[in-house]
């Protein structure tokens, strides 16, 4: 499976993220790298700001994606040419030096973003990361049907939870293990209770560690690293079961690319 070009291998559960909040570890690494690069006194500022719809996902064929109903915006930053992009529901403008990001307090939403945005910008610039803008139009479909596609490859018909609603993604994983191997949870009080391709979606706050009990792969929206939610989900199904966890989208590209998370997101830009 693609992820910024190469194919996903088997690896043990969940990568080498070790333990702690991800994002302080993130933190950590992010400030060696910025040490090792000398760019904590570096005058370049990094400017945060909302994106519309249309500016970050265009004009795919289905209408049922989180950004399109308006209950998460996406954020970019920019680094010297370089972008990020992080989801939240709590956009917020930010303009300053990467001294002063890393400096953030990471215990509210909209720090959480601009951080996440900013890292993914700049190890993006650096290299190390790829992928870390979000795809458009077309490419969430494509996503789908090739993420669940190369899942059955690789791990045949299991039980897949996945962890936060992509509409494209629940389709696609539906019509290729079944709608019986697929279960979802989500956030979005709009969604719980809904039932989308054959599948009933459930509650992330009460529900997601049931359905990691259930589950023999978990897939989870690096969006949990942005709300807070992918310490609880990582400890439960990798630190206590040793499930593989695979995380997807462009949100957490370069956590994952600092910390040793598997990841995948064929389409990032």
């Amino acid at each position: 499976m693609k992820d910024g070009g190469t194919r996903m291998k088997h690896s043990p559960p969940g990568g080498n993220v070790g333990g702690g909040p991800i994002l302080e570890r993130a933190r950590q690494a992010f400030s060696g790298i910025v040490a090792e690069h000398d760019l904590r006194p570096d005058p370049v500022r990094v400017t945060v700001e909302p994106l519309s719809a249309e500016q970050a996902i265009g004009r795919p064929q289905r209408q049922d994606f989180p950004l399109l109903e308006g209950k998460e915006v996406m954020i970019e930053a920019e680094f010297r040419g370089s972008f990020g992009h992080a989801f939240t529901d709590r956009p917020q403008r930010f303009e300053g030096t990467i001294e002063g990001v890393l400096h953030l307090d990471l215990n509210t939403g909209a720090n959480r973003a601009i951080f996440i945005s900013t890292l993914n910008a700049v190890t993006s610039h650096l290299g190390i990361a790829r992928g870390t803008r979000h795809c458009r139009d077309d490419d969430p479909e494509r996503c789908g049907s090739q993420i669940a596609s190369e899942l059955l490859e690789e791990f045949g018909r299991v039980k897949v939870g996945l962890l936060g609603f992509q509409p494209a993604m629940l389709a696609h994983l539906t019509e290729h293990l079944g709608a019986e191997n697929v279960q979802c949870t989500d956030l979005n009080p709009n969604n719980v209770g809904s039932c989308k391709y054959g599948v009933c979606i459930q509650d992330g706050h009460t529900d997601t560690g049931r359905i990691i009990d259930w589950s023999q792969i978990l897939l989870v929206t690096s969006s949990a690293i942005a709300n807070g939610t992918f310490d609880e989900i990582y400890e439960q199904a990798v630190g206590s079961q040793r499930k593989p966890l695979i995380v997807f989208g462009v949100t957490g590209a370069g956590a994952c690319a600092l910390l040793g998370l598997r990841r995948i997101c064929p389409f990032g830009r």
